[in-house]
């Protein structure tokens, strides 16, 4: 591959980590099949593809010099929603399942899997089931009591908090980020960027890279004062671009409201309510009950290990902290009997206006037609954490936790979503 490059040079000269970035999208899709090409041009491809190790589709465009050797100058693969005419025949309830449970035993034969997958129909669980082990080294294997790290699962809480302060009249959507932290160092983001953009990635606040600083980036007024005076990227509202520093933000904005810790008030505002006791975000250096180890690995080939070093100190409003896939229904109940918010605002929270990758982007949920069912939800992904909360609208919901590298969680859940029936 580094002698393909090296013969076929784009823009920036070959490297041994641009190869292994592409040899990681192999490892975490099994390579992709073409189902269809779209609009092209001479120099310009346009296509749908399939990963051949699950049912995720993904819209693809890849822009070649006009000269010879023609080299690649632009390769963009995208997940995408699952194309209804593409979608796997639906099945029924008891057939779906089956067709899961040989799904997650082909996973676990080949070490890919470890955690536990919840399926309900309205509210009742009807598959739950834990599989590998939550700690590799005692054993202890997991089981339907076993907490994992949400990674960006985090997001839909923060984005319910937010909206129960706008239902309550405390904060409106339209107010800009200076409005509500005052002391907040750039004028510039202070005063453009509001609330709707913060919630929609729409603020052109950036990403943050954690790992070089993680022990030391305790509070989100550390962070703050670590990349408080990075400019903006773009004209808030003028695009989407995912930013887990602007959920920092509205964890910050949170604490301003209720003159209160950010984890004390989502506790509060959306736990409680819940009934949600398994789920949490406490320093990693204490000790949390039932919590797994994640597992991490660079390629196939490579030893499963712990991903200690690679944890922040806690979670945040962007990602982090733990739950169990009971607690995760539980809130997915809560949320549409309309028990966290009134009917008005629960639609609000939920329906996506800005267009994403995956579908349409609401106020930390993800909105799409999948195989032509719409569902809500998001997903946590991270080195040893991966995880999928899918709130179908036929009625089912579906919950996949896992301690282990992506993708294989979210593709199981993806997996059953689009196979259970549509009503």
């Amino acid at each position: 591959m580094l002698a393909y490059h090296e013969a076929h040079p784009a823009h920036d000269p070959p490297s041994e980590d641009f190869v292994d970035r592409e040899l990681q999208l192999s490892h975490w899709t099994g390579g992709f099949e073409l189902k269809r090409g779209g609009e092209s041009t001479p120099t310009r491809f346009v296509g749908i593809l399939k990963e051949r190790d699950s049912d995720q589709f993904a819209h693809a465009v890849m822009d070649v010099h006009a000269a010879p050797p023609y080299p690649v100058v632009n390769l963009e693969i995208h997940p995408i929603p699952t194309p209804e005419d593409l979608c796997p025949p639906r099945l029924s309830e008891r057939e779906a399942l089956r067709a899961l449970r040989l799904e997650i035993d082909k996973a676990v034969q080949r070490d890919r899997f470890s955690g536990v997958v919840l399926v309900a129909r309205d509210g009742t669980p009807i598959f739950a089931e834990a599989f590998g082990l939550a700690d590799r080294a005692a054993p202890i294997p997991n089981t339907l009591d076993t907490r994992f790290r949400l990674a960006s699962i985090r997001k839909m809480f923060t984005g319910t908090a937010v909206l129960r302060l706008v239902q309550d009249g405390r904060l409106t959507l339209t107010a800009s980020l200076g409005d509500i932290v005052a002391d907040y160092p750039n004028r510039e983001v202070a005063s453009k960027v509001t609330i709707h953009h913060l919630l929609t990635h729409t603020g052109g606040t950036g990403s943050i890279d954690r790992e070089p600083h993680r022990l030391e980036l305790r509070a989100h007024a550390d962070y703050i004062r670590l990349f408080s005076a990075r400019d903006l990227l773009f004209e808030p509202g003028a695009r989407y671009e995912y930013s887990n520093y602007g959920f920092i933000l509205l964890g910050a904005v949170i604490e301003a409201v209720t003159e209160t810790s950010y984890h004390d008030a989502v506790d509060a505002l959306v736990f409680q309510p819940a009934g949600m006791t398994a789920t949490g975000s406490r320093p990693e250096e204490e000790h949390v009950a039932n919590l797994s180890i994640g597992y991490t690995r660079s390629d196939r080939q490579s030893p499963w290990t712990p991903n200690t070093d690679r944890l922040p100190y806690c979670g945040d409003a962007a990602a982090g902290g733990y739950s169990t896939t009971t607690d995760l229904l539980k809130f997915a109940d809560a949320l549409t009997k309309h028990r966290l918010l009134d009917r008005a605002h629960t639609r609000l929270l939920t329906t996506g206006t800005v267009p994403c990758p995956w579908g349409k982007y609401g106020y930390g949920f993800v909105d799409t037609v999948d195989g032509g069912v719409r569902r809500i939800g998001h997903t946590g992904d991270s080195p040893g954490a991966n995880g999928a909360l899918s709130i179908w609208e036929s009625g089912y919901t579906v919950v996949v936790l896992s301690n282990m590298d992506p993708p294989t969680a979210t593709r199981l859940a993806t997996f059953v979503g689009i196979r259970l029936p549509a009503q």
